[in-house]
């Protein structure tokens, strides 16, 4: 019996480290979306791994958020060397975003899953409203 276990969870192991190719298109479709437009983790990979990868809600934001620092870093790279990126203003950013990152990844831990996809929904309606009456 302790053979076998081993061994199942050897092959699970095994099949974690494999990587989905939906998880690379999605990748792509964000790293793609993040260079041109400035978005990717939340607004593009979130929805895609929920509707496509299967995963949860609260799993597929914090999925997410593990791809956003190498996201940034390409597109730092590219817009730095073409002399693109306020230092100054993208460090005020950071110094915020990581304050608030704590206290949103506090809360992701803790809220309802249903809840969690209504407000995520209504996030994604409001921004297209906003741009749509601004643009």
């Amino acid at each position: 019996m302790q053979a076998t276990a081993e061994t199942s969870l050897r092959v699970r192991l095994r099949r974690s480290l494999v990587l989905d190719p939906k998880l690379l298109a999605i990748g792509f479709g964000g790293g793609v979306l993040s260079g041109l437009l400035g978005v990717g983790g939340g607004i593009v990979m979130v929805p895609l791994l929920v509707l496509w990868a299967g995963y949860a809600q609260r799993e597929a934001h914090a999925v997410s958020l593990g791809a956003i620092i190498p996201i940034s870093l390409a597109g730092i790279a590219i817009y730095g060397v073409a002399g693109e990126v306020r230092w100054w203003q993208a460090l005020g950013l950071a110094a915020g975003s990581v304050v608030g990152a704590r206290i949103g990844a506090g809360i992701l831990a803790r809220i309802d899953e249903r809840l969690l996809k209504v407000v995520f929904g209504a996030f994604l309606v409001g921004v297209a409203a906003l741009l749509g009456a601004h643009g």
